[in-house]
């Protein structure tokens, strides 16, 4: 074999390789998706952004949640009969407020139970979904976070106080605008996770104030609510997630590119009370 036939089958193993392991993680993600549908009889629903190397240049793609995911979303749910119940997986730092909005009022609709589970975090609009739910499983160290509305790289609610502290005459046209905008955005999402508590059960007085914390910008829009605060805020939380989320999420891995920032032996190990002396 001449160099030229060793350029060429480089080449075309190159382009082959990554695909061949992507077809690869599909195909097991299937087997963990089929088996836990089983366990739970339930439709399982995945909704999982994180990194992954798409292409045989090694490309790392960040996803968000985006109308793109709301028709995939809807149409699992108008596949799933009434009395059956739903199970979405949630992993997201959230996205459009319109396509969260869509999956959240489709799942408040939906007659079965409707199960939220987060292994590890459910941002911003991946909250405002989990609202949705009747119940919400979490690990113990997932988070869930703010839902208050964002105007491009602004807080609406940071915008607002600006209108608050400076005369009119100091103030842009365009920020003034902005506030406008941010006003409307936040009596909006406010009324959106009202209607979707109250929806869930939840006494209306206790889910106006709920979604006026959520959405008045009280913490910054990364503020990570533990599951003990939100037991705290009144959500149907419970610390019972099955094995084969984590053997999930295990199958959507972040980009290969570079060193691993984390490196550990990935096999359970046995408790030091379960050893013999």
């Amino acid at each position: 074999m001449g160099i030229l036939d060793l350029f060429w089958f480089f080449l075309i193993a190159s382009t082959i390789t990554p695909f061949l392991k992507q077809k690869i993680l599909e195909m097991n993600r299937m087997r963990v998706l089929q088996k836990l549908e089983k366990k739970r009889g339930s439709r399982v629903i995945i909704l999982i952004h994180r990194q992954e190397t798409m292409s045989f240049l090694g490309f790392p793609l960040m996803r968000y949640i985006d109308i793109n995911d709301s028709e995939e979303v809807l149409r699992a749910i108008r596949l799933t009969p009434d009395d059956m119940p739903i199970d979405l997986v949630l992993h997201t730092p959230g996205g459009l407020v319109l396509a969260a909005e869509q999956i959240a009022h489709a799942l408040c609709r939906h007659k079965g139970k409707v199960t939220v589970m987060i292994p590890h975090y459910a941002m911003s609009g991946g909250t405002l979904i989990a609202l949705a739910a009747d119940e919400i499983l979490m690990d113990e160290n997932a988070v869930l976070g703010p839902s208050d509305p964002q105007l491009g790289e602004y807080p609406a609610a940071s915008l607002l106080k600006v209108i608050e502290q400076k005369p009119v005459t100091e103030i842009e046209d365009k920020t003034l605008i902005l506030a406008d905008v941010a006003k409307k955005a936040m009596a909006q999402i406010r009324q959106t996770v009202k209607e979707i508590l109250i929806g869930n059960q939840m006494e209306e007085k206790k889910a106006e104030n709920l979604a006026t914390l959520l959405t008045e910008g009280r913490w910054t829009h990364d503020y990570p609510i533990s599951f003990k605060e939100a037991q705290e805020l009144g959500l149907p939380v419970r610390a019972d997630l099955p094995d084969e989320i984590f053997r999930l999420m295990s199958l959507y891995p972040q980009s290969g590119q570079g060193r691993p920032s984390v490196e550990y032996i990935p096999i359970p190990y046995q408790s030091q009370k379960n050893k013999k002396s």
